[in-house]
């Protein structure tokens, strides 16, 4: 009898707990705010600025396409810290090319609890490198209390 009085009371804790972790409304943040994502702008600092990030939030990349006095930037999702740190993009994925920036912009939701490593590629990791292009986030989970 009392397993099941345990069992009932585990229950009652599970549906509790449930109710008040329900999930709320999810975010769409433009990357580097009005800045946009642009060579030189310390996206690290951003981001602590602008954090924490959440699952399913949207990040936007903006950016203008290549012109004469710029030589184009793209987003690409890098598999680990070490290339993020490296600006390694040899197992990189190209997420978005020098002209998927442009008006509305790139959008990438964060829709897993994992760390997400960004970075313009271009110019052989010239952006990422000296330019500061890159950009982790770790999206948590949003709880309503």
């Amino acid at each position: 009898m009392a397993l099941i009085k345990n069992a009932q009371l585990g229950f009652i804790l599970l549906v509790a707990t449930a109710s008040l972790l329900e999930v709320s409304e999810a975010k769409t943040i433009v990357v580097g705010g009005s800045e946009g994502w642009r060579f030189g702008f310390n996206y690290t600092d951003w981001a602590l600025q602008n954090s924490p990030f959440y699952i399913n939030d949207e990040l936007v990349f903006k950016y203008d396409p290549p012109s004469k006095t710029n030589s184009g930037y793209s987003v690409y999702l890098l598999p680990n810290l070490w290339s993020y740190i490296t600006c390694d993009f040899s197992k990189a994925k190209i997420l978005a090319s020098e002209t998927r920036g442009d008006g509305e912009g790139f959008k990438v939701e964060l829709n897993q609890w994992r760390p997400y490593y960004f970075a313009s590629g271009n110019k052989d990791g010239y952006n990422c490198k000296d330019g500061l292009m890159k950009l982790f986030a770790v999206p948590l989970p949003r709880w309503k209390y």
